[in-house]
C-alpha cells in the first residue's frame, strides 16, 4: 500500500514513518508532508491507498484539505491528539484514527482495517466534521462499517442494538438489520449520549422507540416494532430516572 503522511509536527511525521517501516512493511510511505498545502500537492501528484493525516493544522485543516481533493479514492486515518470525548466522533463516523503518541498495536490494527476497505466515503468525513465543530452539531445519521463498505442509517430509525459476541446487530425501523464488526460496549460508548440506554448485557435501546414498560420482578420493555426486551435489575432504576417515572 502506498501511504502519505501529513502533519504539521515534523517529529510526528518522522516517528509515524519509522513505525510503519518497522511494524507494517506492506506499507510504502511515498510522501512525508509537514503542511496541509504540501500534503494536498502530494495527494494530487500521486495515487495513495491511504493518507495518515492530522486534523488540526494551520492555514488549512484536514477537512478543508479533503474538500480540496474532491473525490476520495483512498482511505483516511486521522492521527490526532484529541481527548476521549472527541474520540467518540471518530467512532460515530466510522473513521479510523490513531491517538498521539501512536501505539504500535493500534497502528497495525488501523492498517489491517485499511487493507479490508481502501477508501473513505465523503459522508463519513462530513459526519466527523459535524461532531468536532465548535457548535457541537448532532448529526442525524450514523455510519456503520459493513462487509461491503459503510451504511448510513438515520439515528432516529435505530430501534435497538443486540450483542452477538464481538459483533452487534442494528435493528432499524424499516425492518432491516445490519451486522457491525464492533462490540456492543463500543456501540454503547458512542450512542448513550444520543438517548440510547444499555438495559442488559445483550441490548442497547433507543428510548424514543419504547412503546411500553412493564414493571415488576421481570421488568421488560416493548419496542415500537413489538419486540420485548428484558431490563436487567441493575438497569431498571436508570431507565426509570431517564423518564422520571414513578
Amino acid at each position: 500500500m502506498k501511504a502519505i503522511i501529513i502533519d504539521d509536527e515534523p517529529d510526528c511525521v518522522k516517528l509515524l514513518a519509522l513505525q510503519l517501516k518497522m511494524y507494517c512493511p506492506q506499507v510504502e510511505v511515498i510522501a512525508e508532508c509537514t503542511g496541509s498545502e504540501e500534503g494536498l500537492n502530494a495527494i494530487r501528484s500521486n495515487t495513495p491507498d491511504v493518507v495518515f493525516m492530522d486534523i488540526e493544522m494551520p492555514k488549512m485543516n484536514g477537512f478543508q484539505l479533503l474538500e480540496m481533493v474532491g473525490d476520495l479514492n483512498f482511505a483516511v486515518v486521522c492521527v490526532t491528539a484529541y481527548d476521549k470525548f472527541a474520540v467518540k466522533a471518530f467512532k460515530f463516523s466510522a473513521i479510523d484514527y490513531l491517538l498521539k503518541p501512536t501505539d504500535a498495536k493500534d497502528l497495525i490494527a488501523a492498517v489491517q482495517k485499511v487493507e479490508r476497505s481502501r477508501r473513505v466515503d465523503s459522508r463519513q468525513i462530513e459526519l466527523l466534521k459535524q461532531h468536532l465543530s465548535p457548535a457541537k452539531l448532532f448529526p442525524e445519521k450514523i455510519a456503520l462499517p459493513h462487509q461491503d463498505g459503510v451504511i448510513f442509517v438515520e439515528l432516529k430509525n435505530v430501534l435497538y442494538c443486540e450483542a452477538d459476541n464481538n459483533y452487534t446487530w442494528f435493528y432499524v425501523a424499516n425492518g432491516q438489520k445490519y451486522l457491525v464488526s464492533k462490540t456492543l460496549r463500543d456501540i454503547q460508548d458512542t450512542l448513550e449520549e444520543r438517548n440510547f440506554l444499555r438495559v442488559s448485557r445483550q441490548h442497547l435501546i433507543n428510548l424514543d422507540h419504547i412503546a411500553k414498560f412493564m414493571k415488576g420482578e421481570g421488568s421488560y420493555v416493548i419496542m415500537t416494532d413489538g419486540q420485548s426486551i428484558t431490563v436487567a435489575r441493575s438497569q431498571k432504576e436508570k431507565l426509570v430516572e431517564r423518564f422520571g417515572w414513578l
